[in-house]
């Protein structure tokens, strides 16, 4: 085995390489600019050296390869001097597709929008179902505490991976990410996969840093859906016009659809509004029924789409579907940080419009008319280079009161969006003034929604201490 160093090892997929990595026994160590919770609490489990900073000396002179992170570019101080001394490097992606993904049948989700829940649902199902599958999740799942694992063992070579039966084989089950692969390989990161059963949950402009359009998010995804074979499956969500779009370029798989609409291969019948409990619908026959703890309708497509996707590989829906009664999500997808003086603090991973109102509409349909404060971080890429702006508004509508943060270096004026707010909106500069802005405005029965892609800088956290303090 080899000694590796990975270059953005806190990331949510760098991470998951980490743990891979560790597990198949090669010595791992990394370092990143920003680390924080959860990935930073995995790595410290996981007991891998972590440097902070991307600084040469950070790597080891006896580090066989360097496996190097979507989010680090040219000029960057660890990148050139990996150029300059000629040393061994790949990226993220080709890394899993050579080192964990042969001789393993690969269950791919992509999409703009739940994509982490979605692969964490369709894994815990496949576990469900005794099949032990490997994963890669953009997340620490609860119900594994880990964001990734190999898996069941692989037979020996010369023993028939491929003349197993398709229950026997094993499976790896990976969040299938549209962003490119590295600095030096721009083909969506999903290209690299090469899946026997691939979700296509949604689409939606996304990574205004990369792509100019939508088309050219679908010419992506219609690269990916090239890659599934014949003897494969698409699962594809019936009611979105980008993805008939996709396919209608080409497709060479059989595809079964997934939504509300009952013509669908799979569709879904509510059960309770807010998304709680819902009737399973193969081909119009009702086949389960799901009752779990997540909320909102787009967790139903996503829950829908897993189970799909499991039966696709042999899974018996009906047997697994009960199951979920027991599914626990992901850190930072709604996670109940706490309750203090009445209010209910929630952390939530949230980048794009369209994710912001589903999960704000799942909310609302649990808690009623209870006040909703929503702590908005606008830091994705997209979103700090302005792209989803004017929709940003609308998709807080359903808000009591938004606290937005507006850091001095954000590129774009915040008040346009804070003015066409519906409910009480202010903008502040920094962490700490949002954290006073936020105890002014709570009150007993309140649901407060952290929402952003990064640390916030340990917002959700500290507020709880302030109302507890």
């Amino acid at each position: 085995m080899s000694k590796i160093h990975i270059l953005g090892i806190a990331g949510t997929f760098m991470g998951g390489v980490a743990a891979l990595a560790r597990e198949l026994g090669h010595q791992v160590e990394g370092s990143d600019q920003a680390v924080y919770p959860p990935m930073s609490t995995q790595l410290e489990n996981l007991g891998i050296t972590l440097s902070q900073g991307y600084l040469p000396d950070n790597i080891s002179d006896d580090c066989d390869e360097i496996v190097i992170g979507n989010a680090l570019s040219r000029g960057n101080p660890a990148v050139e001097a990996v150029l300059d001394q000629g040393r061994r490097y790949i990226s993220g992606a080709q890394w899993l597709s050579e080192q964990v993904l042969p001789g393993r049948d690969t269950l791919a989700v992509a999409g703009t929008h739940g994509k982490t829940t979605t692969t964490t649902i369709l894994a815990f199902l496949l576990q469900a179902a005794g099949r032990e599958p490997g994963f890669l999740i953009g997340g620490v799942a609860e119900d594994f505490g880990v964001s990734a694992r190999l898996g069941r063992k692989l037979l020996p070579e010369g023993e028939g991976n491929k003349a197993s039966t398709p229950a026997d084989r094993p499976l790896f089950v990976v969040e299938a990410d549209e962003y490119d692969t590295a600095f030096f390989d721009k083909r969506s990161k999903f290209v690299h996969y090469r899946p026997l059963v691939a979700i296509l949950n949604n689409l939606e402009f996304d990574h205004a840093d990369i792509f100019q359009d939508v088309a050219a998010i679908q010419r992506q995804f219609h690269h990916l859906v090239r890659t599934v074979p014949g003897r494969g499956r698409l699962i594809v969500n019936g009611e979105d016009r980008h993805l008939a779009e996709v396919l209608a370029m080409g497709c060479w798989t059989p595809v079964e659809r997934f939504g509300f609409d009952p013509s669908l291969e799979w569709s879904a019948r509510l059960i309770q509004q807010d998304g709680s409990a819902f009737a399973v619908l193969h081909r119009g026959a009702e086949i389960a029924t799901v009752q779990w703890s997540l909320l909102g309708r787009h967790n139903v497509l996503n829950g829908l789409a897993a189970l799909a996707a499991a039966n696709a590989v042999g899974v018996d829906v009906a047997s697994v579907a009960p199951a979920l009664a027991r599914f626990h999500s992901v850190k930072r997808r709604m996670e109940v940080i706490g309750q203090a003086q009445g209010v209910t603090i929630y952390d939530d991973f949230a980048h794009h419009p369209t994710a912001i109102h589903t999960t704000l509409e799942g909310l609302r349909a649990k808690v009623g008319d209870a006040r909703i404060v929503v702590a908005m971080e606008p830091r994705s890429n997209s979103m700090r280079l302005g792209a989803h702006s004017d929709a940003l508004a609308p998709s807080l509508d359903i808000a009591n009161a938004v606290v937005f943060l507006a850091r001095p270096e954000l590129p774009w004026d915040a008040a346009k969006v804070i003015a066409a707010v519906r409910g009480d909106a202010q903008a502040v500069a920094d962490t700490d003034a949002l954290l006073a802005q936020l105890g002014s405005v709570v009150r007993d029965g309140d649901h407060v929604v952290f929402m952003s892609n990064g640390g916030f800088d340990g917002a959700p956290r500290r507020f709880l201490a302030q109302l507890q303090g």
